[in-house]
Parts: structure tokens; sequence; C-alpha cells
């Protein structure tokens, strides 16, 4: 997140951080679909004697340390009646547990957070759990992070570790607990300290939401126990060399950690497999030795591979997955185990000769476009609602996701990996991550203690995400780059961890002194802008890497706004730009919506009731948004500054929101959605707000050729006052682009406020896209000179209001659905049934359940279609059967100047 200048912007590790890898999976979502609560008190979790099992724990009972006055050593012993404690689940925030318990009401409703006492956080918190084992001859250890801030340790009424020991969200701890296990119950207690993000290295929140009142203190990832022999197998991972460009082969290099863990030596069998290939190795281990064990092409030939399978973003190929699994045996027994999987695909990012960041996949260029992820904003972690928001990408046509900090549990990146979309994960601003170098920004300076505490983080996380061919860099700064100091600390501890993929100093226009520049800019907007904005190459224009960015307020659909807000407040929120917005931010900065609330009154006209300031926002978001997009794509193989990479601030939003948001917190959609949904499909025809120019845009990797591209100038009332076609076109892949034709200045006849229709038809005569626009004969203009970090100011606007004019034209709805295997399909054939010549301009279709509630997540194949009299289209809606509950579905249809009505879209 960008600086605000003045306001603020948006113990040393011990011996008992032993390994780098595990399978650590930590907190972070919730959405539409809310995770259960755990059912009473803490289950007991049953740990299997089995050598190499890796077993999370259930769940917690969790209580403040001010309401529990028995001993440490009793609290963590088996049998402790913890009457009274609330239940948490495996991965929990305190707050968490006591919203999954019901002690507040809903934090997303209204100011209903406010109310919820900070107090009750400033002290520790117990976490209590048992586990049962049969066989105490096996090694067990605990293994984790995730602790939030950290915590003192105990097993059996025994302390393992000091919260000076477990300190940092992202550090990973092993605890060797073998002697104090025994057969039968037993219990693991974890004393959690507050949190504090200006004093601790561990996660906290910017201007995104209104942070929580526990500032997430707890434990968001699985404490797992962990059972083996003898020698323990750790650190697992593959280095993969793809020869690039050819792709014709590859080289993989297997490496673990071998660890005797007893007093006396052994020898160990180290047996993998990949695929077809299978190796081995005898190694000789001292007493408590640990070695590197290393398997390359140049000791095992099938290591080379021929013709990989090799792994792409998505809609650049495939993503095929390799598995390695690894066993260690003593005397024929299986002492442990280890999995990876991996994936085959190289990466580079260089700088441009503008001295942009320019990412190349498997030896191709392609244009970063993505957007910023937000976690819950307590970091409740449901698989099935961030799988739901990563579809959402592929859908809106994104190719990345940026997380800045709220780096998330291992599901994540192997969605990610799965679905193909690449991630750019990397360390947060504005507390104590960057307080060592953010001058006046919040964040405490760096004491000694500090530094082998973000060494430990960053090992960790490399060595967690290493494997995972979704991650393409990491980012050690944000708003600032990291000293000399801090970015040794980093680069050391990348370097330990074979990490694979580019290092990027900061997010911004910073430089480190070994890595240099970050060829990345973070030079806003944050705040509204108009569409013509982007198009400008200098500050947040269509240039170079922007790392975060986009025109701030997304006002959510009238649905979800009666989900977060009171009707008073409902009310407020039309009627009064300078009231402060709970639900906007708590930065002072972006308090109000008025910047926002008076370039909508200035170009569509005053908002008249709660229903047009929404349908009015959309429009205005909808425009925006595909503007953004559609600028940097034009300009991305500009021979002269180039646009290499954006990233729209932000894609998601952790809580009830009106603030940078692509998709709400219900996974509802508006014009924010569809505008870039249109401009990011895979064969697009856009106009340039800048030089008026009609362009073609090829995200396909193949030419595309014999294609036809039409342009029409409609007043708003339908009259033609423009019409030309360019035939026998043809335009390159990869995000190429061509001119098909430049509109005059100037139309005889034409109304100040006028619609542009685009059309593009392939070889076959069949459309593939429609883009319809509506401008103004009167330009925005912008203050350059008042420029500052958040937004350019708007000196005169274009005028919109001309279509309020447009009259109120029938749009007719056919819907039927189909439903197998747990997935329906509503398909929905839409109409312009006017007698006269006015278009029905951006037409919404809601799929409802028989309360006329939004089913949600839904993807739509388009929507908020502009149609034209006599024109049809026929729109497909894909979503799961059981989140109709039962109800049939129906179909809402709504539009600018379309009357609502729904229609039964029942099978």
């Amino acid at each position: 997140m960008f600086l605000r200048p003045a306001l603020g912007r948006r113990s040393a590790v011990t011996a008992l951080v032993l390994g780098l890898l595990g399978s650590l999976s930590g907190g972070a979502w919730a959405g539409a679909r809310q995770p259960a609560p755990p059912p009473g008190p803490a289950r007991t979790t049953r740990v299997p004697s089995a050598a190499g099992t890796d077993t999370p724990l259930a769940g917690y009972a969790i209580q403040s340390s001010a309401k529990v006055g028995d001993s440490p050593a009793a609290i963590s012993s088996p049998g402790y009646p913890a009457r009274g404690w609330y239940p948490a689940g495996p991965r929990s925030t305190v707050l968490a547990a006591l919203l999954a318990d019901g002690v507040h009401a809903d934090p997303f409703f209204s100011t209903n957070q406010e109310k919820i006492p900070k107090a009750d956080f400033q002290v520790p918190w117990w976490y209590r759990s048992d586990f049962t084992v049969e066989d105490t001859t096996r090694r067990t250890f605990l293994d984790f992070s995730g602790v939030i801030s950290a915590a003192d340790v105990y097993v059996n009424g025994h302390q393992v570790a000091t919260a000076a020991d477990v300190t940092g969200a992202y550090t990973h701890h092993e605890l060797d607990i073998t002697s104090l296990v025994t057969s039968g119950t037993n219990t693991v207690a974890l004393r959690v300290r507050p949190n504090d993000p200006n004093k601790d290295l561990t996660m906290g929140w910017i201007d995104w939401l209104q942070p929580p009142p526990d500032r997430n203190m707890g434990i968001v990832r699985d404490v797992r126990v962990r059972r083996g022999g003898p020698v323990a197998l750790r650190d697992a991972h593959v280095i993969t060399r793809l020869a690039v460009p050819s792709l014709a082969s590859a080289d993989l290099t297997v490496r673990t950690q071998a660890r005797n863990d007893t007093g006396t030596a052994v020898t160990a069998q180290v047996t993998g497999r990949i695929g077809a290939t299978t190796f081995t190795r005898r190694v000789p281990l001292a007493a408590h030795e640990t070695k590197t064990v290393t398997f390359s092409p140049a000791d095992t030939p099938g290591l080379h591979l021929a013709s990989p399978r090799v792994w792409w973003p998505a809609g650049m190929g495939g993503q095929p997955l390799y598995d390695l699994d690894l066993t260690a045996s003593v005397a024929g027994t299986t002492s442990d185990t280890a999995h990876q999987s991996f994936g085959i695909r190289d990466v580079r990012a260089p700088l441009d000769p503008d001295g942009a960041r320019q990412y190349r996949i498997n030896g191709r260029t392609l244009l970063i476009r993505g957007g910023g992820w937000s976690p819950d904003e307590f970091l409740r972690w449901d698989t099935a609602s961030v799988e739901d928001r990563l579809k959402y990408a592929l859908d809106l046509g994104l190719n990345t996701i940026r997380l800045e900090g709220h780096l998330e549990p291992d599901e994540f990146f192997d969605l990610a990996d799965r679905y193909g979309i690449l991630t750019l994960p990397g360390w947060e601003c504005c507390d104590k991550w960057e307080g060592q170098v953010n001058g006046s920004e919040t964040g405490d300076k760096w004491t000694e203690a500090d530094y082998p505490v973000a060494r430990a983080s960053m090992a960790a996380e490399a060595a967690r995400l290493r494997d995972h061919p979704s991650v393409i860099s990491f980012l050690i700064g944000s708003d600032f780059a990291p000293d000399a100091r801090i970015e040794k600390t980093y680069l050391d501890a990348l370097k330990a961890a074979d990490w694979p993929d580019p290092v990027v100093s900061a997010a911004s226009d910073n430089s480190s002194p070994q890595l240099g520049r970050s060829g990345m800019k973070m030079t806003g907007p944050y705040d509204w802008v108009p569409p013509g904005y982007w198009y400008a190459k200098r500050e947040g224009g269509a240039t170079g890497f922007n790392s975060e960015t986009s025109a701030g307020p997304s006002i959510p659909t009238l649905d979800t706004l009666r989900r977060m807000l009171t009707p008073a407040e409902l009310d407020t929120l039309w009627k009064d730009p300078d009231a402060r917005q709970y639900h906007r931010s708590p930065s002072p900065v972006f308090g109000t919506l008025k910047i926002y609330d008076a370039a909508l009154a200035a170009r569509y006209g005053a908002p008249e009731s709660l229903a047009d300031y929404v349908r009015k926002a959309q429009l205005a978001q909808y425009e925006n948004v595909r503007a953004q997009f559609e600028a940097y794509q034009r300009n991305s193989t500009d021979s002269s500054k180039p646009a290499t990479g954006v990233i729209h601030w932000m894609f998601d939003s952790g809580w009830t929101s009106l603030h940078w948001q692509l998709l709400d917190r219900y996974l509802d959609q508006g014009g924010a959605y569809f505008g870039a949904k249109k401009a990011d499909e895979p064969l697009h025809v856009q106009y340039s707000y800048d030089d008026r120019s009609v362009v073609v845009v090829n995200h396909r990797h193949a030419s595309a050729t014999g294609l036809t591209a039409r342009a029409t100038v409609f007043d708003p009332d339908g009259t033609q006052r423009y019409d030309k076609s360019v035939g026998g076109l043809t335009v390159s892949g990869d995000g190429a682009h061509g001119t098909a034709l430049t509109l005059p200045s100037s139309v005889g006849g034409r109304s100040s406020t006028y619609l542009l229709r685009l059309v593009l038809t392939g070889a076959d005569g069949k459309e593939v896209s429609r883009n319809v626009y509506w401008l103004s004969t009167r330009p925005d203009t912008l203050d350059w000179s008042g420029t500052n970090w958040y937004y350019t100011p708007t000196t005169s606007y274009a005028d919109l209001t001309g279509l309020a004019s447009m009259a109120q034209v029938p749009v007719s709805a056919r819907a039927a659905t189909q439903s197998s295997g747990g997935t329906s399909t509503t398909i929905v054939t839409l109409r312009n049934t006017g007698s006269g010549k006015t278009p029905a301009l951006l037409t919404d279709v809601h799929l409802v359940d028989a309360r006329g509630k939004p089913v949600l997540p839904v993807r739509w194949s388009d929507n908020e279609v502009s149609l034209w009299p006599g024109e049809s289209v026929t729109l497909t809606a894909t979503y799961r059967t059981a989140d109709l509950h039962g109800s049939a579905p129906g179909v809402r249809v709504s539009g600018w100047n379309t009357p609502e009505r729904t229609v039964p879209a029942a099978a």
C-alpha cells in the first residue's frame, strides 16, 4: 500500500527453530460462506503411530489469561477441566473463535465491530488441545508456524518453548517432545501473546478495512504432530532447470536433509521417486548429525527429462504437476517420509530499457494483469471460499494475484498451481516490517532481536513457497526497499533455501543495495480519477509496472449494501458526501466519499435516491475499471515506455467495504467486476480515450485473422450518427494489438452525451467481442500539477447527464436451468423488445432464489450487456446447486433504462 505523508499510510530465535519446510498451513479466509464453528469443546486428536505421519491438531479450547488463575503446569496437563472455555478451530484467532461462539454480533454489519472491547485482547490467551498416541517408541515433534504474535508452549505440564523462541507469524518451529509424550492422552497448551503489528514481525492491517479489535492474535496455521523413527527427512524440495526457449528438456535436482535424532550412529537408506524415475542412496549419519542429500542428473540420469510437461499460466497452456516422494529407512524399517508437489516452468523478470519489470514465463513475455488479495478480516480459512475467489479471478481474465503480507496457507498456493494463477507474495508495509526504513511512517525501528526473526520468517516462507509454480517472485519490500542489512538478511535466507524465482526489492520505485531498482511503481491513484487518466504515460497511467492502483471507491450492489448498513446509514450514503464512512477505510485520507461523489454527481447528475446512486455508481465503476485494464493492455507492446503490469487495488475485500474491490465480501458482482471482465476477454475490441483509436487486443497465443471491426455512434435515444467497418484485420497473439480505425474528432449532429458501440466479428461472421461506451463531447480535464500520492484532481468533468433522458426500454427474458453432479447452469436469453430506437444500456442479470436474494457465487458468461432494439443475447450462469438451498432459481433483470422484473428459471 502506498505511503501517506505524516498521516500514516495506509529475543532471538533459538535452535528450536530447526526445520524450514513442513506441511504448514495458515489462516486466512472467510467470504460468502462461513466456516462451521467447532461443535463444542475442542476434539481430541488421534495421532497415528506410523512413521512419517503428520497430524494437525483438530481444535482448541481457549480462554483469556485474565480469567484463568491456574498454573501453566496445571493448564497443560491432561484432564484439566477447561470449563467455560471457548471452542476454537485448528486455525483461529481469538476473535474468530468468539464470533463463531456467538459472543459478539456480526462485525460486518454497521458499526458493530466498534462495540467489541479491545481490552479483552490486551492480555495473553490460552490455547489448549489434547491428542492421543498409543506407541511411544516413535519420536514425536510439534511442527508449526502462524502464531500471532508469540507464545509460550507447554506439553504435559512442562514448558518446551518460550515466547522469545516462538515469535513472529511466519517463523517455523519444530519442538522435539518425544520425552514428554505418554501412551494415552497428551496435552499441548500455548499462551499466546497480544499482537502489535508496529512492534512485532507479524500481520497487520493497513487501510483496507477497520482493523479487528484483537489484532488477529491467535494461531492461524496448523499445529501438527509428526511421528518418526531415528532418522527424519526435512526440507525436501526440487530445483528445476527448464531449457528455454525450446522447452525440450528439464533437469531436476532433488534435495533433502536427513537428520539423525538419536545419540548413536546410524545408516539411512534414502529412496525417492518422481514419476517412473526412482533413486536411492545410503547415508551414514553420526549421532545427531544432519546431512544434505542431493540427487541430480549427474548421478541419476532419469532426472534429466526429455519433453517435460511444462506448467503454464491459465490461458497460455496447461498446469501439469509432478510429485516427489521420499522415504528414509533404517535397518529395513521406514523411519520417515516426505512428499512435495512441484511444477516445471521458467520465470525471468528483467528490467526493460525504461527500467520497468517485465515478466517472462517459459520464454514468453506477458502483461501482468492482476488484483490485490485480502484475506478474511479475522483470518478464517475456508478452502471453498478461496477457490470461489480464484475462479472469479480466472473468470475476469486476470493472470496474477498480489499478496502484500497475509501470506496464505499451503492450500491457497495449491489452488493457484492447479488453476494457473500467478502469485506475487511479499512483506507488508506500514508497520514493523518496514519500520527501519520508512521514515515517519508507523512501525518501530528494529532491534537486534528482530533480525533473526526476519531471517527465520524469510527462510520458512521461502521453503514453503519455492516449489509452487504459481509463485513467480518475492517482494522483500513494499512501499520501501530494505536497507543493506535487512536486504542481506532476506537474501541469505533465500539463497540457503534454493529460492528459484526473481526477488524484487520493493513494490514501489525504490532500490536496495544488492538487487537495485525494483522495476515497479506505486504512483497511485487510490481515489477517483476519470477513465481517460489511465491512458497518460505518467503517474499511475499505463506505462511500466504499477503494483497497486485503482480509482478508489467501489460501491457494491444494493443487495450487499442492505446486508451491511442500517437504513439510516444507507440514507447518509447517498445524501452526504462529507459523512465519515466506517465501511470505507480507517484512514483519514479515505474516510469519506467526497471526491468520488463529486465526480458521480458532476458527470451523471446528482443522485435522486439510494437506488439511483447505486445504479450510477455501477456505470462509473464499469467504465473506470474497464479503462484501467484496457489502457495497460493497449500500451503493453509499445516500443517506448510500454506497460508491463498492473495490479488493481484491490481484487477482493476481507469485510463489507465501500473501497477497493472488484467483488464484494459476499462475492456479488457489479460494474467493477464486469468492466474488468469485459476488458480482459481473450479477443477484445476497445476504444482509446486519448486518441479515439479503436484497437483489437489478442490475448490468445495464435494470431487472429479475418477480423472485422465496426464502430457505430448513437445519440442516447438511439439515433445513429456514425458508422464504419474495417475488415481483413489480422492481430498477432500473446497480447499484441492492432488499430482498426480512428474515430473522427467530431461527428455532425452528435449530442453532448453519446454512445459508442464496437463489434468485432470473426472470419465466419460471428460476433466475438462487443463493447459499448458512454462518452461526452466535453472531456474530463485533469490538473496534473495538483497530483498527490493518492489521486490527480479533475477540474472539469465529462457530461454524461444525457443518459438520464434515455427512454425506458423493455427487455424480455427467458430462462431455464439444468443441473448435474452438484452444478447448475441457468441459460438466459434477453431481447430488447422496445418499439423505438433506444438501446437498453448496461442490462444486469442476477440469479436469485425464491425470496429474491442473490445466489452466490455465480459465474456468468457475460453480464451488464447493452442491447439495441430487436437484438438478443444468450447468457449462462454456473453455480453450485446447493447454494439454492432447495429454492427454485429465478432471474432478476434490471438496467440503466430497463424496468426491473424477475422471471422463473426452473428446469
